[in-house]
C-alpha cells in the first residue's frame, strides 16, 4: 500500500512562486534604470541637468543634439561612422571566418581537431585584456597602430563564434545530407556553399550579431591602438569628451545626449535579427 503525500498548500506555492517573480522585476529595474536616466537626462539643457529632480524630464532635446552635430565640425557623427565600419565589417568578417571554421570542426575529422577545440575554449575564457598588449605589440611590428586596420584584424577570429558556429553545424548540417552531395560529384566548397551555410544561417546571424554588439561596445582595443581622434570609435570619442567635460561642464550634456544616440543602432539592429535570433535558431535545431 503507497501513500501520497500532499504537497504545499496553494498559499504557500503561490508565495513560492512570487520569489522568483520579484528576482526577475528587481534584475530588470536595475538593468533598465541606467537606460531610463539616459533618455531623460538628455531631455535636459545644461542648467537643468544639474538643477532638477532626477527623472524629470527636461526642454533642451533638440538643442542638446543640435550642440552635439555642431561640437568640432560633427565629429561625433564620424565616431559613429568610425563604429559602424568597425562593427559592421569586423562582424561580417568574423562570421565568415566562424562559419568556415566552425564548419571543418563540426564536419571533418582530423588530427588535432579536439585539440584545436579545446584551445577555443580556453580562448573564450580568457579576458580581452590579456591579449590586448600583445595584440598592440604585433600591430605595431607590422607598423598598423593607429590605423582603422589596427582595430578590425584583432576582431576577425573570435573563440565564441566560431565555437557557436561548431555546435550550431553540428546539429543543424546532418551528415547524410553532406554525404548525398558528394555522391552527387559537389566539391567539398560548393556543398558548404549551396548546402550547408543556408543551414547554418540562423546561427550565423546570431554570431554576427554577438559580434557587432562587441566590437560596437569596445573601448580598451581602440582606446590602445589609435591615436587619432578621427579614427575614434563613438566609445572612445565619448570617454575623451567626458573626460573635457570635468572643465568645461557643459559637455556633459552632449556625453549623455550622444551615450542615447549611440544605443539607437544596436536596437535597431536587434529589432532587425530578432526573429533570426530567436525563433529560428531554436526551429532550426529542432528540424535537424
Amino acid at each position: 500500500m503507497t501513500t501520497t503525500h500532499p504537497g504545499p498548500p496553494p498559499a504557500t506555492r503561490r508565495r513560492f512562486a512570487l520569489v522568483p517573480t520579484a528576482a526577475l522585476l528587481l534584475g530588470a529595474l536595475y538593468c533598465l534604470l541606467p537606460v531610463a536616466w539616459v533618455v531623460i537626462a538628455s531631455t535636459k539643457s545644461g542648467s537643468e541637468l544639474f538643477s532638477t529632480f532626477t527623472f524629470l524630464p527636461g526642454s533642451g532635446f533638440a538643442d542638446n543634439i543640435a550642440d552635439l552635430s555642431a561640437y568640432r565640425d560633427g565629429v561625433y557623427w564620424k565616431w559613429m561612422a568610425n563604429s559602424a565600419l568597425y562593427a559592421g565589417v569586423g562582424a561580417l568578417l568574423s562570421t565568415a571566418v566562424s562559419a568556415v571554421s566552425g564548419y571543418a570542426l563540426a564536419v571533418y575529422r582530423f588530427r588535432g581537431r579536439e585539440s584545436i577545440f579545446n584551445i577555443l575554449l580556453a580562448g573564450v575564457l580568457m579576458p580581452p585584456v590579456i591579449l590586448a598588449v600583445p595584440q598592440y605589440l604585433l600591430m605595431a611590428k607590422a607598423d598598423l597602430t593607429d590605423s582603422y586596420l589596427s582595430v578590425m584584424l584583432p576582431v576577425i577570429l573570435s573563440p565564441y563564434g566560431v565555437y557557436l558556429a561548431r555546435i550550431y553545424a553540428a546539429a543543424a548540417v546532418p551528415g547524410d545530407v553532406i554525404e548525398a552531395g558528394r555522391m552527387d560529384g559537389g566539391g567539398e566548397w560548393r556543398i558548404f556553399r549551396t548546402i550547408a551555410l543556408p543551414m547554418m544561417l540562423p546561427g550565423l546571424v546570431t554570431v554576427f550579431l554577438f559580434q557587432f554588439v562587441a566590437i560596437w561596445n569596445n573601448f580598451l582595443l581602440p582606446y590602445i591602438m589609435l591615436g587619432d581622434d578621427e579614427k575614434f570609435p563613438v566609445t572612445l570619442g565619448l570617454f575623451t569628451l567626458l573626460q573635457q567635460g570635468s572643465n568645461t561642464p557643459s559637455l556633459y550634456t552632449l556625453v549623455i545626449t550622444g551615450a542615447l544616440l549611440a544605443i539607437v543602432p544596436l536596437i535597431a539592429l536587434f529589432l532587425v535579427v530578432q526573429r533570426f535570433w530567436s525563433l529560428d535558431l531554436l526551429s532550426g535545431a529542432v528540424k535537424s
